[in-house]
């Protein structure tokens, strides 16, 4: 298929999510636990979709009907593939290309728990194999333990193997180059490799990189695109490693809205999703967390001890102490310390809601006053002031004097 050189689209993408993923000792799916607020798969499909690929499949096996909703959910576009054993890499991406017919182009090849791995990455990984008009490119990294991993084997600039760790001699083993399991193939070498595996190995599997020893075998051309940010080459198969992510994801994060004028107190104390959206001029005091589709405006300061979900902050607003979820506080708005913004709260423009309060699917007005120990489930009229321990319910407001100190022993004599 002739491309155009600054056409990124290729035939199909296939995501391999079919592993068990035993390590995460878990009974949710590996590829649905989350980094920085969004599940792993979800990198995955975003960054293949990025090729804008006529095909795009999803290999699931282990904990399918999990992992079928989740796609459902984030991109019912999404075609799958089932692979009902575990039979390799090799095996998974034939599952994968099976129903496909016969493809002409580029097919890639990702993984689901690669979720620092980028569409700017898997486009620059084509367009390498298309400059050099190579029959497979392989992703790959210079790390400085390469355990684990296997093992690019170099002829000039042409690879002529990748040997699996187990697999491995000493020599080899002690090459750095490593294979990142991401690859960009010709339809047609794909095909034919993938006909040609075997299970002659350590693991008695059907190994995906041996469809590179077919292809140097025929004198075709296999190619390596070396990256720099080993982040995206590294997958997520326990809860340590998905711990480790999460840190570093976080830290790109916060420092991609510092340098877009955020002041964040300390970074190693702030939490921010994806989801996020920050203003110039944010201000986020220690031990803030941000999550879901939070939005925060020009001039507000979150902070600190405050977990915000899908919270709209207005301008110059101020929260602190506070637990808010659903909810929106308005312009130039107080809240806390020590405050629950509970499903459908709304505190306007300038309202003070202050001090071991909670408000719940009801509104604040502009300009009003929510004194101490306060329950708010019904709305406030603008301007309005309530007393310490006030209660308000279905439109009545009960008013809870707090009891002075010294008047029980006044009452008792």
């Amino acid at each position: 298929m002739t491309q155009n050189p600054t056409d990124t689209r290729v035939a199909a993408v296939v995501v391999l999510a079919a592993g068990g993923g035993t390590r995460m000792k878990s009974s949710t799916s590996k590829l649905l636990h989350k980094v920085c607020g969004q599940s792993m798969l979800s990198y995955a499909v975003s960054a293949a979709e990025s090729l804008d690929p006529e095909h795009l499949v999803v290999v699931v096996g282990h904990a399918r009907e999990q992992v079928l909703q989740h796609l459902a959910d984030i991109a019912p576009e999404v075609t799958t593939a089932v692979q009902e054993e575990q039979k390799g890499t090799g095996h998974a991406v034939e599952c994968g290309v099976r129903d496909l017919g016969d493809l002409t182009g580029e097919v890639v090849v990702t993984y689901g728990d690669v979720p620092m791995l980028t569409g700017e990455t898997l486009r620059g990984l084509v367009d390498a194999h298309r400059a050099a008009s190579a029959a497979i490119t392989v992703l790959t990294a210079q790390v400085p333990n390469p355990t684990g991993y296997g093992r690019i084997i170099r002829e000039g600039d042409r690879v002529s193997r990748i040997v699996e760790q187990k697999d491995a001699t000493p020599e080899e083993a002690a090459v750095t180059e490593i294979n990142s399991g991401i690859y960009v193939f010709d339809a047609e070498v794909l095909r034919h490799g993938l006909a040609n595996l075997d299970t002659d190995n350590a693991q008695g599997e059907l190994y995906l990189t041996d469809v590179i020893t077919v292809a140097n075998r025929e004198g075709k051309l296999v190619g390596a695109h070396v990256i720099e940010d080993l982040w995206q080459t590294e997958g997520v198969n326990d809860r340590v490693q998905l711990a480790r992510m999460n840190a570093e994801m976080n830290r790109r994060v916060v420092e991609k809205w510092m340098r877009a004028g955020v002041t964040v107190q300390d970074p190693a104390s702030t939490w921010i999703e994806q989801g996020c959206d920050l203003a110039r001029d944010v201000t986020i005091l220690p031990n803030t967390q941000l999550q879901g589709a939070t939005s925060i405006a020009t001039g507000a300061t979150i902070g600190p001890d405050t977990t915000l979900r899908d919270v709209e902050v207005g301008e110059g607003a101020t929260i602190i102490r506070t637990h808010g979820e659903l909810a929106v506080v308005g312009a130039s708005a107080t809240v806390g310390p020590w405050a629950q913004l509970r499903p459908g709260a709304q505190v306007n423009s300038g309202a003070q809601a202050t001090g071991f309060i909670a408000v719940r699917n009801a509104t604040v007005g502009s300009g009003a006053t929510i004194a101490p120990l306060s329950y708010i489930g019904a709305d406030v009229e603008d301007g309005s002031a309530l007393q310490p321990g006030a209660i308000l319910i279905d439109n009545q407001t009960i008013h809870v004097n707090a009891q002075q100190p010294g008047q029980e022993a006044e009452d008792n004599q």
